[in-house]
């Protein structure tokens, strides 16, 4: 596992300008997009995420039975549960909550995984 160094930046710059105009296929390739997009995507997570906090408050996870790790996995267990069965079964309009919504809220724990691994989530 990759530690965590909050002073290592990731050059996105330096990675634009490695990368080639083709991918291993020979395929166009537009890196300067694909930055937009993942920029574009993290910035839709993080108000999610605040959002939701916001209205949660940080113990729904701190006193989760079993410590805010388990409380966690349990959490993903049950989306990953309702992807697979979305997947699955072919519903193409479910009733609440739709795929993108699942993994948004996977996306959203991990991040709090993150958090809590890193001792910067609130108890």
């Amino acid at each position: 596992m990759a530690d965590y160094n909050p002073s290592r930046k990731f050059g996105i710059q330096d990675y634009v300008a490695k990368v080639s105009e083709r991918d291993a296929y020979g395929h166009p390739h537009n890196p300067s997009a694909f930055i937009k997009n993942v920029e574009d995507t993290f910035n839709e997570l993080q108000e999610l995420l605040i959002k939701k906090h916001l209205d949660y408050g940080p113990k729904n996870i701190s006193e989760s039975p079993g410590g805010p790790i388990n409380g966690l996995r349990v959490r993903m267990h049950d989306k990953l549960a309702r992807i697979n069965n979305l997947v699955d079964s072919q519903v193409s309009n479910p009733q609440y909550e739709s795929l993108e919504d699942s993994f948004k809220d996977m996306a959203n724990y991990a991040i709090i995984g993150l958090l809590v691994l890193r001792n910067k989530w609130d108890k």
